[in-house]
């Protein structure tokens, strides 16, 4: 059974985030909110926690995870960023950037040696990494089967309490995903068309 935390959307309660942090630590599953929409969370060395994020999103290991980073440091330290991918990786908005991964990731993660990487805008999301002290593996909360992901914390609740060890709620969030760029083929790529704008990536929309 999970448990609901109920955190300030912009000023986080520092107690509520150690609790969720410290859960995350011992290898909870956790939904929590993104400045897109809400997302499964794991720590990067769980691999219980791991299968159980896909169970629940119906996908494989070929489909890319996301790492939710503090900053551009610590993508660095998980994915290879040439120069020119450190300047897309500078651009504001909900992205998520698809890029090779490091000996950092586990192989169990990723099959195809790519991770996705992106810095959450969300306040509860970056306060929860900040206490956590390493980045979280992630997926958009969007059950097999359905077009649209889960926006609503108390919706999550009432579908997924059984199967989550934690509901971070912060209010109810966006219904759009963030915008996937495939930055491992010299010009960024869409592959999947978000919240975030293309305008600042010259690429033709999907």
């Amino acid at each position: 059974m999970a448990q609901f935390f109920s955190v300030h959307p912009t000023h986080p309660q520092k107690r509520l985030v150690r609790q969720a942090a410290e859960l995350v630590r011992r290898g909870a599953l956790i939904a929590y909110p993104t400045d897109s929409c809400y997302a499964l969370g794991c720590r990067l060395g769980s691999a219980q926690a791991l299968e159980r994020l896909r169970a629940i999103r119906g996908i494989d290991e070929r489909h890319p995870l996301t790492l939710m980073c503090r900053d551009l440091s610590e993508i660095a330290r998980y994915a290879m960023v040439d120069d020119k991918n450190f300047a897309f990786l500078k651009i504001q908005g909900s992205y998520t950037f698809i890029l090779p991964a490091r000996r950092e990731v586990p192989r169990r993660v990723t099959r195809r040696k790519i991770i996705g990487v992106r810095i959450p805008g969300h306040a509860a999301a970056h306060a929860l990494l900040a206490e956590l002290d390493e980045p979280m593996l992630s997926t958009t909360l969007t059950l097999p089967g359905e077009a649209m992901p889960l926006s609503d914390a108390q919706e999550i609740r009432r579908r997924l309490e059984r199967r989550l060890d934690l509901i971070l709620d912060a209010g109810p969030c966006d219904t759009q995903p963030s915008t996937v760029l495939d930055l491992t083929r010299g010009a960024p790529q869409v592959l999947r068309r978000g919240k975030g704008s293309l305008a600042p990536f010259a690429v033709e929309p999907v």
